[in-house]
């Protein structure tokens, strides 16, 4: 096994969690533990090097500055050197002691296996987001499993041979894992409480991650945006039917300015929209073009800093 961790702002919690991996059955002298230092601004590296040189089964990396959980996650998918690999929050609400499940259920019938949590430990606004961003996906992508996805994670290391070129910046490992296989199931884990501090995605970062997923994996939006086009041109002849035929009938006219702002406002917020949806795509080309990295490794714990 090679267990994957992406780490932000949880230096202290590092410690207890690489102690009750190491500790597991399923942790053999043959596994091991990367994890991924997404630019921490604090002595999370720090931590991570005095892990390695205590326990060789330890690896560290440390991305050049702060990339995003999924990222992170990439950059240690693509460096596990083992058959399979288990993907956990550095926050210990994901039990490592839960992981045999999941890999009982890693059978040749599947390629991915999610675990979820039986009661989830966070506020009801963070299940509901969290929810919201799920169904979302399933929608946007196709993705049909999309509802039991999480962040405690047991695949095949043969999956990323379908996503090992250049992705640009604003990936989702959950929707590239979706282009590999659609053999998905998931299972019932413990989910503990929070250790300490409180959770790095809130409503923004959650957004920001939807749209990013949207506009990267799926031409949905593009659609939605065509299908507003044509509501928009079948309002625009009810409007000119409506100013047309009212003087006929009633031989009154159309009241003139207040219909006339309404009218722009509608015209002109949905112009706007659908140039925002096109403009997410164009931005996406443009950081591909300039060949923007989705990470940059600055230091690992097996070479020295360049």
């Amino acid at each position: 096994m090679s267990v994957v961790v992406p780490t932000f702002r949880s230096p202290a919690t590092l410690p207890l969690l690489v102690e009750r991996i190491i500790k597991c059955g399923w942790f053999t002298h043959q596994s091991e533990l990367v994890i991924v230092d997404d630019g921490n601004d604090d002595d999370t590296w720090l931590v991570i090097l005095g892990l390695a040189e205590r326990n060789t089964q330890v690896r560290g990396l440390r991305l050049g500055r702060n990339f995003g959980q999924h990222a992170a996650l990439l950059a240690g998918v693509r460096e596990a050197r083992n058959r399979i690999i288990v993907t956990l929050d550095d926050d210990l609400q994901n039990p490592p002691e839960e992981v045999p499940k999941m890999l009982a259920a890693l059978t040749n019938e599947f390629d991915v296996v999610y675990g979820l949590p039986a009661r989830r430990r966070q506020s009801p606004w963070r299940n509901f987001a969290s929810m919201g961003s799920k169904r979302f996906m399933r929608h946007a992508l196709g993705f049909l499993h999309a509802t039991d996805i999480s962040a405690f994670r047991v695949f095949r290391t043969r999956l990323r041979q379908s996503f090992d070129g250049d992705l640009g910046p604003g990936v989702s490992l959950d929707a590239l894992l979706n282009w590999s296989t659609t053999r998905f199931t998931s299972v019932e884990v413990e989910h503990e409480e929070r250790q300490q501090g409180r959770s790095n995605y809130g409503f923004g970062k959650l957004v920001r991650f939807m749209l990013d997923t949207a506009t990267g994996y799926s031409t949905v939006p593009l659609k939605f945006a065509t299908g507003l086009g044509l509501l928009t041109i079948a309002l625009s002849i009810g409007v000119l039917i409506y100013v047309t035929v009212r003087p006929l009938m009633t031989g009154e006219s159309v009241p003139g300015f207040p219909f006339l702002a309404s009218t722009i406002a509608i015209f002109s917020g949905t112009q706007l929209l659908v140039l925002g949806i096109l403009g997410q795509y164009i931005g996406r080309m443009h950081f591909r073009v300039m060949a923007k990295p989705t990470y940059t490794i600055s230091e690992s714990t097996s070479r020295l800093p360049e």
